[in-house]
């Protein structure tokens, strides 16, 4: 990304002008906040026991807009309001709002008059100072000053909750994160002590420099002195010319002397100067190549139904610290600079100085550019003519006072090619490939939070410009991003920034039929991109054990159940992918699929892919067997062999639930059964498989509660056991003269009498459902015709499926007859 520096040189200022150095920071940078000390309050105590990840995120609630020895010496105070009664968007609570802030500075103020010792009045004039800090920041706005402590209060209670209720593994993680952030925090330390030591060191620079060139002007003078002797009398020359003489080799001595010292002084200096730069650089280089990365990776799996990314709250109290100590170093140097240039002494250190500067304006550039990132990405599949959301931020946009003059962002969709092209810095001639509306946004400051961010909330992408596809690319496998760019300066123009970044990739679809595809183009680029690639490259193939790590992880978070893909699972999956028959898992652990396996190339047999078929099972258990799978009630990855085997050996009426292996989300019954064609003869038998459309004409528990021929849920469940919460409650009886139709399943080779024809006259069919412990025998129809069965044997319910529309449309129309007295 490109940075563009306006910078103005120090003018040269000879001896003979003033010595006054005025120096403007453009940054108001926080003070060293100091530890806070034990108190004994409810949430503050157990706020300050917390550990690793859960500690960092409750310091970094703090900041100038809210400093937390505010917290530590009010907290008694603070968790006694009542913050939750104030309505934060009703402008006529300010009021409320405005007495609690005057009671908290009030508060502040007694604290502080109260403190006593040496301690005490250090203590004394820092409260005094955040009691005007916090007037002065939330006098025209106290809501602002709600909000803010009602998030840092609710932050705290829930990290104290979630700590509390953390296992062991948990526990174990949070030691090796408090491990590595513990030692962020010391660099951190030693950077403060360094940067200290820097500036101790500059002041006395400057000092003796100020008396150099004091005791420089006195040589002047007596240089003019003597100059001036030549105008008078032999005799009086003579007089006072040795005393000028002797106190003009004294002088001169001295400053030999003491041009030596301040040489050795400025090279000692730029060392350290040296020290401090390769430890920040050190130090941010752990911050966005490891820390941030991997916040981006989390972002990036999540996107994938991994677990939440996390908040960038301790992120960004890092990039804050580092944008402080940098530009404090930076406003160093250029300080070292200003008194080289008043007086300039030969030797090595203006090439020192330069290349110091040169670093430092580096390490702030990439700091800069690398936080400008996407904190909600845009939706990966992205449709046209529909409207999207998508959140900008700079994490040290707050510490660097970009908020005081906003900066706007631009957002434009671009190709992959053109993202290449961007990264290597080429000429895109502002190329887009579509048109987004509502696509600029000013970035806002977020006191409370002390967050920079632009929230796109009503974009849409109106037209896509696609580039010309190759091979058996098809219009789902093309990747698109979409481009954040922004310009802002800081140090009051000092340096300007132009910032880009590019979101995860998106594939943009126009009809909802795209999204299968489109989705696994996603899934696979999430998964399986590496870091650092070349946009957007991903391998052709993968080990099937990564796969299987994504497949889960998709499964999961789509159906939204903590029951996985079980090992069994995931060897049927095999199967289905490579066409094979083992049931060995180490049989697979070493193979590998490739792109167009996955979705590109049908299954044998089938005229669906992979990708398609385990898509297809991932929606309709999310739409209509979530609780069953929860329950275990749905084996689901199971082939029609493996279904028969395990059946064989169960009691008649023993069924389990299968994925359908020649239909895209479908599922079906399986159940054993006696062969109505061979008396004592056993068989398993397949219902024709269920879909979406199918459910959503009556439920599954409500079908297998039809089928009274259905006993056994697989291995030995009775199935009102586990199906009859689910059960659709029975309608009320008629009223108004009409009859309620309801539909019920049949299949007539597996249907009994009913014994009380008199009873519920609504239903077809509506047998008792068997005592599960003693199960009647079955009245078998005779045997139904070949044109009834598919071609694997299982049921045709089309038939079926008409009559039951057939009567419930009987069972609509007006019953004047039987209804005698009522109008029809």
């Amino acid at each position: 990304m490109s940075l563009q520096i306006c910078s103005t040189p120090s003018p040269f200022f000879p001896p003979s002008l003033s010595l006054s150095l005025s120096l403007s920071l453009s940054l108001s940078l926080s003070p060293h906040l100091a530890s806070p000390r034990v108190c004994k309050m409810a949430v503050w105590i157990q706020a300050q026991q917390l550990q690793g990840d859960a500690l960092h995120q409750m310091q970094s609630l703090y900041g100038q807009h809210f400093p937390i020895e505010v917290r530590h010496y009010l907290s008694q105070w603070l968790e006694g309001q009542l913050w939750d009664v104030i309505d934060l968007e009703n402008p006529q609570e300010e009021f409320k709002a405005k007495r609690l802030l005057d009671s908290l500075i009030q508060e502040l103020q007694n604290k502080a008059e109260h403190q006593v010792g040496e301690d005490g009045f250090l203590l004394k004039i820092k409260l005094g100072h955040y009691a005007s800090q916090l007037k002065s920041t939330y006098d025209r706005c106290p809501l602002e000053l709600v909000r803010c402590i009602k998030h840092i209060l609710y932050t705290e209670q829930r990290l104290v909750r979630e700590a509390s209720n953390s296992s062991s593994p948990v526990g174990g993680m949070m030691d090796s994160m408090s491990q590595k952030y513990q030692q962020i925090n010391q660099a951190f330390e030693e950077l403060r002590l360094l940067t200290q030591d820097t500036e101790n060191d500059l002041r006395k620079l400057q000092h003796n420099q100020e008396y150099f060139i004091i005791q420089y002007q006195e040589s002047l003078r007596i240089q003019a002195q003597l100059t001036s002797l030549t105008t008078l009398p032999p005799a009086d020359r003579q007089l006072r010319e040795p005393t000028l003489l002797s106190k003009r080799a004294t002088v001169e001595a001295w400053l030999t002397r003491e041009a030596n010292t301040l040489q050795k002084y400025r090279l000692d200096l730029a060392e350290k100067h040296q020290k401090s730069l390769q430890l920040l650089r050190k130090q941010q280089t752990i911050i966005l190549d490891d820390e941030l990365i991997h916040w981006k990776r989390r972002q990036q799996l999540a996107g994938n139904g991994g677990p939440p990314e996390g908040g960038l709250d301790i992120l960004q109290s890092w990039c804050e610290k580092l944008a402080e100590t940098i530009w404090q170093n930076r406003q160093q140097i250029r300080r070292a600079e200003h008194l080289r240039q008043q007086l300039p002494i030969p030797g090595p250190i203006e090439e020192l100085l330069n290349d110091l500067n040169s670093t430092i304006t580096d390490i702030i550039s990439a700091l800069v550019t690398s936080t400008f990132i996407i904190e909600k990405q845009p939706p990966q599949v992205l449709k046209t003519q529909t409207k999207f959301a998508a959140t900008v931020r700079l994490l040290v946009g707050g510490k660097l006072n970009v908020h005081m003059n906003p900066p706007q962002v631009k957002a434009t969709i671009i190709s992959e090619q053109q993202a290449k092209a961007l990264l290597k810095n080429e000429n895109t001639r502002n190329d887009s490939s579509g048109e987004i509306l509502n696509n600029n946004c000013v970035m806002e400051y977020h006191q409370a939070t002390g967050t920079l961010s632009a929230n796109f909330r009503n974009m849409s992408l109106k037209r896509i410009k696609r580039s010309d596809r190759r091979g058996a690319e098809s219009v789902t496998e093309e990747k698109f991003t979409i481009l954040f760019e922004s310009q802002f300066s800081v140090g009051g123009n000092e340096l300007v920034f132009q910032v880009k970044t590019l979101s995860l990739p998106v594939v943009v679809i126009v009809h909802g039929s795209q999204d299968n595809n489109a989705t696994a183009t996603v899934l696979w680029d999430n998964a399986f991109a590496e870091p650092g690639r070349v946009p957007f490259i991903v391998p052709d193939k993968v080990l099937w054990p990564q796969l299987c790590e994504a497949l889960n992880m998709k499964y999961k978070a789509e159906v939204q159940s903590n029951r996985g893909l079980s090992e069994e699972n995931l060897v049927f999956l095999a199967q289905k992918a490579f066409s094979s028959t083992s049931i060995n898992p180490d049989d697979y652990r070493g193979m590998t699929m490739t792109w167009s396996q996955f979705n590109r190339e049908s299954l044998p047999g089938r005229n669906f892919t992979f990708w398609q078929w385990f898509d297809g099972v991932m929606e309709l258990t999310k739409k209509h067997l979530k609780p069953h799978w929860n329950d275990g009630a749905i084996l689901g990855f199971v082939n029609k062999q493996q279904a028969q085997d395990m059946l064989m050996s169960k009691p008649n009426g023993t069924f389990l639930l299968r994925f359908s292996d020649s239909e895209i989300g479908g599922i079906t019954i399986a159940w054993v059964a006696e062969n109505p064609n061979k008396p004592g003869e056993r068989m398993v038998w397949n219902l024709m498989p269920y879909t979406t459309k199918d459910f959503s004409i009556r439920s599954l528990a409500d079908r297998i509660s039809d089928l009274n021929h259905l006993l056994f849920l697989y291995p030995d469940r009775p199935k009102d056991e586990v199906f009859s919460k689910y059960y659709t409650p029975p309608l009320s009886k008629a009223v108004d003269g009409y009859v309620k139709p309801q539909i019920k399943q049949v299949v007539p080779e597996f249907t009994t009498t009913n014994p009380d024809p008199a009873a519920n006259p609504t239903y077809m069919d509506h047998g008792a459902s068997p005592v599960v412990s003693h199960p009647p025998n079955y009245g078998i129809y005779q045997p139904m015709s070949d044109s009834m069965l598919d071609a694997d044997g299982d049921f045709d319910l089309d038939d079926t499926m008409d009559v039951a529309r057939h009567v419930e449309e009987l069972l609509r129309r007006p019953m004047e007859n039987q209804w005698s007295g009522q109008q029809s």
